[in-house]
């Protein structure tokens, strides 16, 4: 479908200040439009605006009308657009259009649903005026956030504070959006952190700054809609927010979980997510063991999902969020590692683990939690064989184990002939009882060898399947029926299938 471009719109920003901050090009539209229609008329350029003559409207009558912000900006691109489709518009909004104007966004996208031209003027956004006015050079980073979106009980995507570098915060408008914005800063930043409160950045004789604590931000009696805050990066390694990208995840599944997000993602719960945990857990095991690396950081990925989804649940409850999550492991890693992070000296990984054992003791006495055996804190979902080794591992510490794998070996062979005892008197009890002491004894000697039992019987399972797949190619290339062969043919062929895949790496389960 062609659109056919019919009507002109021209948005234009009034930037921070006075009509001294308004560029030479803007002024000529403002002067000359034909329809001019300001978003509000509450900025300091308005008044000398209209003192020559220019006439305009605004929208200052939504604020009063509309429930949210977000009904006034759709309202805004409405009429914005409807205007425009009758004749030429100027639409006009503080500071620079294409910063911090979400009803800008509304209108550019409503534009074009409805195939009318339109252009942004450059113009001197608060930004300059702020960065001048507090002498900050901000080439090496910062994040803009809105103050809308720290206010209320839940942060808005894509407005989290990040600690580690310098943030600014616009549309701080009111004392009482102060306090919201306040009390969601709380949790990224000590309540003593020192912080910078400007008003009427850049507009001699308006220009107020105040440099105090975070927990006096609404204490101010002089905020309005021209005051933003301004918070430095903190330096403080205990800074809950990580430096990598994940506020997208979180916000992602913020969204889904919320009022209109995805029914299915809000019927979860951490119980009936255990089985996807689990299984992106073991995908992610089969991508590491194929050596797939583009495999292992999908993988690794969806691991992650989990996690968010988990983080986001418990916050939903109240509980903690991810960047709790992130805190707590961060804190036990450094706790953990006192020859990285402290003054104590270590000879090799032995004194290492024995260190990480004697501080884990002590974490679990100062929460009270006293365990009564040596094999206690093993989780109950583990693996069989997983859980065996386990437990060998642990009771191996007080000296219950064998000198090396020949005990271990002896006595796989001693469980053997117990099992075929077993197998003799035909009893059901006894045999079940028997090969489970057949894999425990497996286990231990794998153990004593160094061998990984769990990864071992992986290894195993997956050449099983490659020769048995063999066999099954065969059969189709012989157009024979495995099930119709004997035992010896079957062994055969099995033999072949070993020749002809050694050496060969199997991947696939």
């Amino acid at each position: 479908m062609v659109i056919i471009l019919t009507k002109k719109l021209v948005i234009v920003g009034l930037g921070p200040g006075g009509t001294d901050t308004i560029t030479i090009g803007t002024w000529e539209k403002l002067k000359s439009a034909e329809k001019l229609l300001v978003r509000t008329g509450e900025h300091p350029a308005m008044e000398e605006i209209a003192a020559v003559g220019v006439a305009f409207e605004t929208f200052d009558f939504l604020y009063e009308q509309c429930a949210d912000f977000q009904d006034i900006y759709k309202e805004i691109a409405r009429s914005v657009v409807n205007a425009a489709r009758l004749r030429p518009v100027v639409y006009a909004v503080p500071g620079h259009p294409m910063i911090g104007e979400e009803s800008v966004r509304q209108v550019i996208s409503l534009a074009k649903e409805n195939g009318i031209d339109w252009e942004v003027i450059p113009a001197m956004s608060f930004l300059d005026s702020v960065q001048t006015s507090l002498g900050l050079v901000i080439s090496t980073g910062f994040r803009l956030l809105d103050g809308l979106g720290l206010a209320g009980p839940e942060i808005s995507p894509g407005c989290r504070p990040d600690p580690h570098v310098p943030n600014l915060i616009m549309q701080v408008y009111s004392p009482m959006i102060a306090s919201e914005v306040k009390l969601s800063l709380m949790n990224y930043y000590p309540d003593e952190y020192g912080i910078k409160v400007i008003k009427a950045a850049g507009i001699a004789g308006q220009e107020k700054i105040a440099e105090i604590p975070l927990f006096e931000l609404d204490r101010l009696d002089w905020i309005d809609h021209l005051t933003c805050v301004y918070i430095p990066a903190n330096a403080d390694s205990k800074a809950m927010v990580s430096r990598f990208p994940v506020d997208r995840l979180v916000d992602i599944m913020e969204r889904l979980r919320g009022i209109g997000g995805c029914p299915w993602d809000r019927e979860q719960t951490h119980h009936s997510l255990k089985r996807y945990l689990v299984e992106e857990t073991y995908e992610t095991l089969d991508a590491i063991d194929e050596g797939n690396m583009y495999k292992v950081c999908e993988e690794l990925g969806d691991l992650l999902l989990q996690i968010a989804f988990h983080a986001q649940i418990a916050r939903d409850d109240g509980f903690f969020d991810v960047n709790d999550i992130v805190e707590a492991v961060s804190q036990k890693l450094v706790r953990r590692h006192p020859h990285v992070f402290g003054s104590v000296r270590v000879e090799g990984s032995e004194e290492v683990s024995a260190n990480w054992e004697e501080i884990k003791k002590g974490e679990l006495e100062e929460k009270g939690e006293v365990r009564q055996s040596l094999l206690d804190g093993i989780p109950r979902n583990l693996p069989a064989l997983m859980k065996a080794d386990k437990i060998q591992y642990k009771a191996a510490k007080v000296g219950f184990d064998w000198p090396d794998y020949n005990g271990a070996l002896d006595k796989l062979f001693e469980e053997i002939g117990e099992l075929k005892e077993a197998l003799t008197k035909g009893e059901p009890n006894s045999i079940f009882d028997e090969t489970g002491d057949l894999l425990f004894a497996a286990v231990n000697l794998a153990r004593l060898l160094k061998v990984n039992p769990e990864e071992a019987l992986g290894s195993t399972i997956r050449k099983f399947k490659e020769r048995f797949l063999y066999m099954e190619e065969w059969a189709l290339r012989a157009r024979a029926d495995l099930g119709e062969m004997d035992l010896k043919e079957l062994d055969k062929l099995w033999e072949e299938a070993k020749i002809s895949l050694k050496g060969k790496k199997t991947d696939s389960l």
